[in-house]
């Protein structure tokens, strides 16, 4: 015999615009960047991904942000999420 279990969430909705606002301003590879410009101005990455499927993408992993390439050239950069102490 199954038992039904009661359930509760709470669903917090945040706009995009209002996360990570104290990361907005960190210095971060702009799209159309090749890899090597990349490279000479944010250094060496963490750590390399891919490619993987095609178009190829890969992903530079840098501290506080990761770079996704469509072949050599910056597609989008994404900020890493990091929780806010309370």
């Amino acid at each position: 015999m199954m038992q039904a279990a009661i359930v509760s969430a709470e669903v917090v909705t945040m706009p995009v615009g209002a996360q990570a606002k104290h990361k907005q301003q960190v210095s971060r590879p702009l799209n159309g960047m090749t890899r090597a410009q990349v490279e000479a101005k944010y250094g060496t990455p963490r750590t390399a991904r891919g490619p993987v499927g095609e178009p190829p993408i890969s992903a530079w992993e840098y501290a506080d942000y990761v770079v996704y390439f469509e072949y050599d050239l910056v597609l989008h950069t994404v900020l890493k999420h990091q929780r806010q102490a309370q």
